[in-house]
């Protein structure tokens, strides 16, 4: 018999093809414990993803805390925002509701402390690299140090990933560029790597490189399954 499953909220469409991969990814891990005759019941909120591009931050906060209002209305126990870059919205959206957003940064957090590591390299587009939302999290429940590439190849990194992986492109000059990061970021003493972009994990796999990887997504959609399993 199917055990009981909480509801679990979903904000999704930045990108589109992110939210394909999150909903996948429950669905087929949950189906592991509860076995292929059944599925979580997921409500889905898919934002248009022009809103992160026009970069205003309090229209971006506006429409994620009224969205997340909506899945808790709904009857969503908790959310799950399916991708790195809208976690800036955390501090300003969890106050706000009576349910839980389950954070990238802790799902990445516990993985990385399970393995031992102490210094992580973070990979992703500009908000997610240089903002401090993923970072502080590490460092205040985990005590691990973020390091990111040097500024000068932030620009490159941010348009391969808005230009490129968030339409489904996965070209061999973009594998080239993050598996060089991923080579600078060790030498400066980064014993894991943070792949803190939905599809970073698409492009780059652990046999690409000789340092531990850390997939948010797969660990975000791993945190996500638990709480909706667990009583």
């Amino acid at each position: 018999m199917t055990p009981d499953m909480k509801t679990l909220g979903m904000i999704g469409g930045t990108s589109w093809h992110s939210t394909i991969e999150y909903y996948k990814l429950i669905n087929q891990l949950a189906s592991k414990k509860i076995g292929d005759w059944a599925n979580p019941p997921l409500i889905i909120h898919s934002i248009n993803i022009e809103l992160m591009r026009e970069q205003n931050r309090e229209k971006i906060n506006a429409k994620y805390l009224e969205t997340s209002l909506k899945l808790q209305e709904a009857g969503a126990k908790a959310i799950v925002i399916c991708a790195n870059t809208p976690h800036m919205v955390y501090d300003h959206v969890q106050p706000k509701i009576d349910i839980p957003i389950l954070h990238i940064a802790d799902a990445t957090g516990s993985a990385a402390q399970g393995l031992g590591l102490k210094k992580l390299g973070l990979l992703g587009n500009k908000p997610t690299m240089t903002g401090d939302f993923i970072p502080k999290i590490l460092k205040k429940n985990y005590d691990i140090a973020t390091i990111i590439p040097e500024k000068d190849c932030i620009p490159q990194a941010h348009e391969y990933v808005s230009k490129e992986l968030t339409q489904g492109i996965f070209s061999d000059a973009a594998k080239r560029f993050f598996i060089e990061q991923i080579e600078l970021l060790k030498a400066r003493g980064a014993d894991g790597i943070i792949l803190g972009c939905t599809e970073l994990p698409l492009l780059i796999q652990q046999d690409d490189v000789d340092i531990p990887t850390l997939a948010t997504t797969n660990l975000h959609a791993q945190m996500a399954v638990d709480f909706i399993l667990n009583p």
